[in-house]
């Protein structure tokens, strides 16, 4: 990575909803959260689906915020009983629930009359929490210790996300790739050599992909690493270790 290459961020990513764990609507927000941050040089760290249960959602709400990290969470902050996020978020932060003057205004301008009594319910945030513009009803989001609380819907939550990333992250260096298919070896055989490689070229991450197919010629071990860091010396590292071997290794088929 040359000096001025910027390394991107790892981001965390709750999807929140009792439809999508019974299969009621299937999820969307992981590739498209993939491909959002990898447009921008960044990457998920994580994913976790959960359930509308309070004290489920107060306690891994509470361990992520634990960890300082990024994190986008989607679904559960409408006005509805089932609609937990905004108070289990609060709870997990040890604060309360206020009433946020700026977004009250938003709702009230939106639905007029219509805003009470229940629609303004979405204005009780968590104190401190500050708000994400939402470019398609106008009722926002909001983001409390670095998590990032979108609706659940992808057309209000996708640019929302797109918003907070250009606005609050800066785009960076995606990271390279690059890997060798390993023939006629399994996994078992190639450890030895993978706990000699791993960790020896900072900013890589050594990894192995085993590819099996209903052809025996199709069957290989997709073995490289991905990262910022020294790509060239560490595929020729690998390549020196697998031939100290005698091990067998091509391009990868899909690159041939």
């Amino acid at each position: 990575m040359s000096d001025t290459a910027q390394a991107g961020r790892r981001f965390g990513l709750i999807v929140i909803g009792d439809e999508i764990l019974t299969g009621q609507r299937g999820d969307k927000h992981l590739p498209a959260f993939k491909d959002m941050l990898a447009a921008r040089g960044h990457g998920l760290a994580w994913c976790w689906i959960l359930p509308d249960e309070p004290e489920l959602l107060t306690r891994q709400l509470a361990a992520s915020m634990a960890q300082g990290l990024s994190v986008f969470c989607c679904g559960g902050i409408g006005a509805t009983p089932d609609d937990h996020t905004r108070a289990c978020a609060a709870a997990a932060a040890g604060v309360g629930l206020e009433r946020h003057p700026q977004a009250l205004t938003l709702i009230e301008e939106r639905f007029g009359a219509e805003a009470h009594p229940h629609r303004v319910l979405m204005a009780d945030l968590p104190a401190g929490a500050q708000l994400i513009p939402n470019p398609v009803n106008q009722i926002p989001g909001f983001m409390l210790r670095e998590h990032w609380f979108l609706p659940g819907f992808p057309r209000m939550a996708w640019p929302m996300a797109a918003w907070v990333l250009e606005t609050q992250y800066p785009a960076a260096t995606p990271p390279h790739e690059a890997a060798l298919a390993v023939h006629d070896a399994p996994e078992s055989r190639l450890i030895p050599l993978m706990r000699r490689l791993d960790g020896a070229f900072p900013g890589l991450k050594h990894f192995s992909l085993p590819h099996i197919g209903d052809d025996p010629q199709d069957r290989y071990v997709l073995l490289g690493f991905r990262g910022h860091g020294d790509l060239a010396a560490a595929m020729a590292a690998l390549r020196d270790a697998l031939d100290a071997e005698g091990i067998a290794y091509g391009p990868p088929p899909e690159t041939k």
